[in-house]
């Protein structure tokens, strides 16, 4: 297949769902082809090491030499190994190894010699104010969050080994300083390692609040270690096809157990034949799991969305698990309520609500209807965007096990471990306190494991069975019982003045709800841009009841309200006759009250869209041949500023490719681990163009779509050049998971507009509506 195969293009892909190769498989075949460069590692794997983790087997190695633990993130060995725990969960973002940096900075580690590990949850340990709070991954707040108080407890930790030395020397700790993880008295022409004061430092008090605030930083222009390309920790296990995420656990006497829920979300089971299930060899127990909690409305606007009805299959292998389940089970299920909802039925409901007054009004400042009807030109149009899917590599999985003491441990690729903590101990009827939660490397997360309904299954079924499980769902499970990205209609009008200046904009949103609120991620920002920067605006609300489950997705919110916010600017600029670029640096120059709430700098944000306009050339775009253009798209997310320029080329018949997507991005003063931030950067960008083609839809209250073959992932050989800039400025650093996809699709639908004349006001994009002659 050629590496520059468009969308729209036959590319080969199988009309039905492809066979499933593992990654192991994939390694063993790729061994036989490539002449043995690879080992089968189904040979070398062994069941399990102490904790209970699959490991591959190895070549006896020496003990390593004993830790001394300073603290509860740092500990170190004689011989001079640094161990630092990563107290966030690791889903693909980069922060098992971005954290243990802040901390290797200001402890003025040799980056060689630092281990990293994985923490526990454990709010106590690492959930601290001063570690920067909860352990958890999703909102790009890693790097805010932690930013000073891991550094503080790396000086902190460093300060301990400083007092050592002093003790062991008898001088003042003013007259010692460190290098890379060595001790010095410049003085008296003395040196120590690190390794050789671990002893003594374990031996001091730990650091404590007062140290943590007091401790001096460094200057910022002395880092050795933060904004230096450091490679992700888990590379190397990853190239090797290691087992280490969760869908690779295995404990001693575990059982394998999957999990049969209604398609229409909320649905009760009535009755199943769980004794012919029982009959079918391998089978150790087939039983119905119960909803815990007779309210569903918190299992929705929550992020947890807790225990529902269903059926469990527990077998001493999971290939017979899924058998049974595909094969023999057969459930009648009471489908409840939601059963009508449809997607065709929103859609219409959307059409009807948008031809009234909006119920309620988020947002108004000015004449709006003065503005319009003075005004020398209206433009209106409607965007809509569909549910989305997380589509996580991996899909959803838990191991766990009941002790006998009446604790619980779990293995749990969560994104939030402490609900999850406590919705598993509800589901057990256990403290808290008993349960333990292993924090295992996720496939992916993008806010689907937020949620722990896995987690609650897992639980449930661990402590009816009496077995360690490992409960694993099927790739069509983890499309069909997301919670989704919920779907949005704008319908925009916008006033221009006789220079084409922009006097007024109004936005009727429709969105879906739960009882009176917006369901979760479901709603639009009264601040969104460009309110505050116009005369008069006014955003109005409505909403559709609805039963789908939703939540956030990677730049939730964002993510779909940015594609038609910036289409439409877009659309206004053309309509003013204006460079689409230079107008939105007009209306970011036209700020009429103060900073938006969350702050944004319309400077920051003026900055990056000149920027990119120099990078990308877009002076020159005129010179572009037919069927090929240029757009411009930002955005103001998760405390990052962002704008995006797509060069996109649309073929005759309607498939296109976007060619390259320049990105500018300031997220402040330090760009931590600047390999992980381009890599974040680029991958938002590949993913935000992937969801131009992707949908899910509802119909009898269930989703359709079951697997990449009817919910197609983008291909690498349709992923853009990506170029990505970051623009340096005096401020605090920020995350990167989220802020970089939003102007993805806006800036490739405005290219495509620019080539072809064709306006996409609806996602997913069709094909066949690009053909141009």
């Amino acid at each position: 297949m050629p590496l520059d195969t468009p969308f729209g293009a036959d590319n080969g892909a199988p009309a039905t769902a492809p066979v499933d190769a593992s990654r192991r498989t994939f390694l063993k075949i790729g061994a036989a082809a490539g002449g043995g460069l690879m080992l089968s590692l189904a040979a070398c794997a062994t069941p399990t090491d102490t904790d209970g983790a699959a490991t591959l087997a190895t070549a006896p190695a020496a003990p390593p030499a004993p830790l001394e633990e300073i603290n509860a993130f740092v500990a170190i060995s004689p011989t001079g190994k640094i161990r630092i725990m990563a107290k966030n969960p690791e889903i693909g973002q980069g922060v098992k190894t971005m954290l243990p940096m802040l901390i290797a900075e200001e402890l003025d580690a040799d980056w060689s010699a630092v281990d990293i590990e994985q923490a526990m949850a454990d709010a106590a340990l690492y959930g601290t104010a001063a570690s920067g709070g909860m352990q958890f991954a999703g909102g790009s707040r890693a790097t805010p969050s932690t930013w000073l108080p891991l550094r503080r407890l790396g000086a902190a930790t460093r300060q301990v080994l400083l007092q050592a030395a002093a003790q062991t020397w008898g001088v003042p700790v003013g007259e010692l300083t460190t290098g890379p993880s060595v001790v010095i008295h410049a003085a008296s022409n003395r040196r120590a390692t690190y390794g050789e004061l671990a002893t003594a430092a374990a031996a001091l008090p730990a650091p404590d609040d007062e140290m943590m605030k007091t401790v001096a930083l460094k200057d910022e222009a002395s880092f050795r270690i933060i904004g230096k390309s450091v490679k992700q920790w888990d590379t190397p296990r990853i190239v090797r096809g290691e087992p280490m995420f969760g869908i690779d656990m295995v404990v001693p006497g575990m059982k394998y157990a999957v999990f049969e829920q209604c398609g229409v979300w909320g649905g009760k089971v009535v009755s199943a034949n769980l004794d012919e299930v029982k009959a079918v060899p391998g089978v150790v127990d087939a039983f119905i799991v119960r909803q815990v909690g007779d309210d569903l409305a918190p299992l929705i606007d929550g992020t947890n969305l807790g225990l529902l009805d269903g059926v469990a299959i527990v077998a001493d292998d999971w290939w017979t698990a899924k058998t049974a389940r595909e094969k023999v089970l057969k459930v009648v299920w009471d489908e409840g309520a939601s059963r009508t909802d449809s997607s065709a039925g929103f859609d219409a409901k959307a059409a009807e609500l948008a031809k009234g007054a909006p119920q309620s009004v988020l947002n108004e400042k000015g004449d709006v209807a003065a503005a319009m009807k003075a005004a020398a030109k209206t433009v209106e149009a409607s965007y809509s965007y569909p549910f989305l899917p997380h589509a996580t590599l991996e899909p959803q999985n838990c191991t766990a096990r009941i002790n006998a003491d009446g604790t619980a441990e779990f293995w749990s690729t969560t994104q939030l471990p402490e609900p999850g903590r406590g919705l598993v101990a509800k589901v057990l009827g256990v403290e808290q306190s008993a349960i333990k939660i292993h924090m295992i490397r996720a496939g992916g997360g993008f806010g689907r494991r937020l949620a722990n309904d896995y987690m609650a299954q897992a639980a449930a079924i661990a402590k009816h069975s009496g077995h360690p499980v490992k409960l694993l769902w099927t790739r069509e499970d983890d499309m069909r019982h997301d919670h989704y990205r919920p779907g949005g209609y704008h319908n925009f009008k916008a006033a221009l003045d006789k220079a084409g200046a922009m006097t007024a904009m109004t936005n009727h949103f429709v969105t879906f709800k739960r009882g009176t609120r917006p369901a979760n991620s479901a709603q639009l920002s009264p601040a969104e841009f460009p309110a505050g920067f116009i005369p008069a605006h006014s955003y109005g609300m409505s909403m559709i009841e609805f039963g789908v489950p939703t939540g956030p997705l990677r730049a939730p919110e964002s993510n779909g309200v940015c594609f038609a916010y910036q289409s439409f600017l877009d659309e206004v600029a053309h309509a003013a006759g204006k460079d689409p670029l230079a107008f939105r640096l007009e209306l970011l120059s036209a700020q009429t009250e103060g900073p938006a709430a969350g702050g944004f700098s319309a400077q920051r944000m003026y900055d990056v869209v000149k920027l990119v306009g120099e990078r990308s050339g877009w002076a020159n775009r005129t010179s572009l041949p037919k069927g090929t253009g240029m757009g411009v798209a930002f955005y103001y997310s998760h405390l990052g500023y962002f704008a995006h320029v797509a060069k996109v080329k649309v073929e005759p018949s309607g498939q296109w490719r976007v060619q390259k997507v320049w990105v500018v991005g300031d997220i402040g003063k330090h760009v931590i681990n600047p390999t992980g931030a381009a890599n974040q950067a680029e991958g938002s960008v590949i993913d935000g163009v992937g969801e131009m083609l992707q949908t899910i839809t509802i119909e009898n209250g269930r989703t359709k779509q079951a697997n990449f073959f009817d919910m197609p992932l983008i291909r690498i050989n349709q992923a853009p050049d990506v170029d990505v800039h970051f623009h340096i400025t005096d401020n605090a650093p920020t995350g990167l998971g989220e802020p970089a996809l939003p102007p993805a699709p806006p800036a490739v639908t405005n290219a495509i507009f620019a080539a072809t004349g064709k306006r996409i006001r609806q996602l997913p994009v069709v094909t066949s509506s690009l053909r141009w002659t």
